[in-house]
């Protein structure tokens, strides 16, 4: 594995204080990515990214309106060389631990059957520097009312979820694909992320259309990686990205029929109505 079959795509939203930790880590990694592409989706000033050291696998690619992290992720997909095996859709306030790729490589290379790996998520705060302690997400799992919750998000790291499984969805903050599997399951005009969902349950719809055809969705603990979910302070923005999640859980259900919808339905009625 001297030479690296992964790429990286990472989008970009006014991600100024988090993204050059993130290339960092990638730079660092014992097998370091053949490219890492950037796509700004609509920051507000980009001039941040001009100051990002473009290493030599590093590819700015022309910046977008805000225009989606589905669509976003889909623009940069269309950059990918053929001859790529894997691609890690990687959300720039994640960092990843110096083995993480190796790992994620090796793994689908024991697993064919696996069309999307994720590691054992770790929460991250940017402001301070430092781990928190706490588990942000080890697998996306459905309640039994409909909604899906990223397992062990908040809970204190004691080691629990400590094996390998198969799991209904991944966080799409650190999805490693095959790319074969993708290319099976593409979209019109070969997108991966479904343009519908602007924000949130891309990810989800993306594992379930895998599943549907056969791939499987695993969990592999000793990929390490830490988020920083929530760097941003929300203030106004709170109930702007609770609707956006309460739409996308709706069109997820509309796409992947289900008696869910009823829950869907109900909470988007909560938000919108009585601002919960």
């Amino acid at each position: 594995m001297h030479m690296s079959s992964t790429a990286v795509i990472i989008v970009t939203h006014d991600s100024e204080e988090v993204l050059e930790p993130c290339l960092r880590a990638l730079k660092n990694q014992v097998l370091p990515p053949a490219r890492v592409y950037l796509v700004d989706s609509g920051s507000r000033d980009p001039a941040y990214l001009d100051r990002i050291d473009k290493a030599e696998n590093v590819v700015m690619l022309p910046p977008q309106d805000n225009i989606g992290f589905a669509r976003a992720n889909n623009a940069g997909c269309r950059h990918l060389e053929q001859e790529m095996e894997y691609v890690l859709f990687l959300n720039p306030d994640v960092l990843l631990a110096a083995d993480a790729l190796f790992l994620a490589v090796q793994s689908m290379r024991q697993h064919e059957r696996v069309g999307v790996l994720t590691g054992r998520l770790l929460g991250y705060d940017f402001r301070a520097a430092q781990a928190t302690g706490l588990l942000d997400s080890t697998g996306i799992y459905r309640k039994w009312y409909g909604r899906w919750v990223d397992r062990g998000q908040g809970e204190v790291d004691r080691g629990q979820y400590a094996l390998p499984e198969n799991i209904p969805a991944a966080c799409g903050a650190l999805l490693f694909c095959r790319k074969n599997a993708l290319d099976q399951v593409a979209l019109a005009g070969g997108a991966v992320f479904d343009p519908d969902f602007f924000l949130y349950k891309e990810d989800i719809e993306l594992c379930l259309r895998l599943r549907d055809k056969g791939w499987l969705i695993r969990y592999e603990p000793g990929i390490r990686a830490w988020h920083g979910r929530g760097w941003r302070q929300r203030g106004e923005m709170g109930l702007a990205l609770r609707r956006a999640a309460a739409e996308s859980e709706i069109i997820l259900y509309r796409k992947h029929p289900s008696p869910y919808l009823c829950w869907a339905l109900l909470k988007y009625l909560a938000v919108r109505l009585l601002k919960v």
